[in-house]
């Protein structure tokens, strides 16, 4: 480590320790464009051996805990490589070496399983559902939805995901160790989208020496240091794939890829079937061909949403549609002569049951051929049986007739609409 970038550091010490309350949030404000000590800090964090590791670790728990939401994510942006190290010194052995460290951790870890009245918080997640639209897809291309999405729908059977409360930690064990790393990297996923570039570029470096160191693709690698394995659990693997993947497409693509691929390594040698199935999902769905931009800079998912129409359509056609065509009739203007003029032959209106109904509009729905088979069979019956018309019953009958084979035989005429 450099005379300045030492400089650096005992300059951003001191100027803290004597900042008024009135003058946090600009500070705050200010601290994120500090590139020169973001780099001093990590080479600080690097060096165990450094002899300002404790001041550092203590001045970043006190923005953790200040409540300034820009200084609590600036301690956030170190949560990797303080990983990192806590586990590589605890690898060798050499656990005194870690102290500081190990105690920023559970101050992290004690102050984010508590809300700000000191009770245990209880996270939860409810899993989408596929009967409800979203940017990712349409519940109309999922095969047919009638049922599902109204059973989804009736039911209730929206899944609700729980975690915690998390008990209070006093000491890192091996029993306790990932269960309180796995909740930071939680916590540090839940701030992915304001972490810096450098922060990403840590993640995806710690998480491929976490999978790789101990084994033969160490050498591959050419990660030099520590070379005993670090053991790691399901569930933290999880949540370093879920980093990565937010890593791909914010300028990281290809330090995300070969961290990917590192840590399927080290699933498939431990047999662990959650990363296995992630990290493989993850792999499946990168759409390559819109990874052709520089490294740097933001890279966007593309996702083509179909537009938003009714699961059917009003005008869609089926079997009943085709039927109400054929006997739709166009309205035609009230005109008191039954006659053909000008070689058009102009069928009249026919009331069988001498119930005179609304004509039906050219763009609403006809009548179904059932319908209209059972009228016409009960105005026979009623002008058969009726003795008042009995005369008169054999012309009308007649004349329907007629109409009806008019229509069967396919001549054109205004009130009719072949198809």
């Amino acid at each position: 480590m450099f005379t300045s970038e030492k400089g650096v550091v005992e300059e951003w010490l001191s100027e803290f320790k004597t900042l008024p309350e009135t003058s946090l949030p600009n500070y705050a404000t200010n601290l994120k464009d500090k590139s020169s000590l973001v780099s001093s800090l990590y080479k600080v964090i690097q060096e165990p051996q450094s002899e300002l590791l404790e001041p550092v670790c203590h001045q970043l728990f006190e923005f953790y805990r200040s409540g300034e939401e820009q200084l609590l994510r600036f301690t956030l942006q170190f949560l990797p490589e303080l990983i990192w190290c806590y586990l590589a010194v605890s690898a060798s052995r050499n656990v005194h070496r870690s102290g500081c460290i190990e105690a920023l951790l559970l101050g992290v870890y004690n102050l984010e399983i508590v809300d700000k009245q000191g009770h245990s918080k209880v996270l939860s997640f409810t899993i989408p559902s596929l009967s409800k639209p979203s940017v990712y897809h349409e519940p109309s291309s999922i095969g047919s939805m009638a049922l599902t999405e109204s059973a989804l729908s009736q039911h209730g059977l929206s899944k609700v995901v729980y975690s915690g409360p998390h008990p209070q930690r006093e000491m890192l064990t091996a029993q306790n160790r990932f269960e309180v790393l796995t909740f930071l990297l939680l916590c540090y996923n839940a701030a992915l989208t304001y972490m810096p570039s450098v922060s990403l570029q840590s993640l995806c470096q710690i998480c491929s020496r976490i999978c790789v160191c101990g084994y033969p693709r160490q050498h591959v690698r050419k990660y030099k240091g520590i070379s005993s394995r670090i053991p790691v659990s399901s569930g933290f693997m999880v949540q370093m794939l879920t980093g990565i993947y937010f890593a791909f497409y914010n300028g990281e693509w290809d330090l995300a890829q070969k961290a990917l691929d590192d840590i399927i390594y080290r699933a498939q040698l431990e047999l662990y079937p959650e990363p296995l199935l992630v990290a493989n999902a993850i792999k499946a769905s990168l759409p390559h061909g819109a990874m052709k931009s520089s490294k740097e800079g933001t890279r966007c998912i593309q996702v083509e949403i179909t537009p938003t129409s009714s699961r059917i359509s009003r005008n869609a056609v089926t079997s009943m549609s085709i039927r109400g065509h054929r006997w739709k009739r166009h309205e035609q203007p009230d005109n008191n002569n039954d006659t053909t003029e000008l070689g058009i032959l102009v069928i009249p209106e026919i009331s069988v049951t001498n119930v005179v109904g609304e004509r039906t509009g050219n763009g609403e729905k006809g009548r179904t051929l059932g319908e209209i088979d059972a009228q016409h069979i009960q105005g026979v019956q009623e002008t058969a049986t009726d003795p008042r018309t009995e005369s008169k019953g054999l012309p009308e009958i007649r004349r329907q007739k007629s109409v009806r084979k008019m229509m069967e035989d396919g001549i054109n005429s205004p009130g009719r609409v072949q198809f």
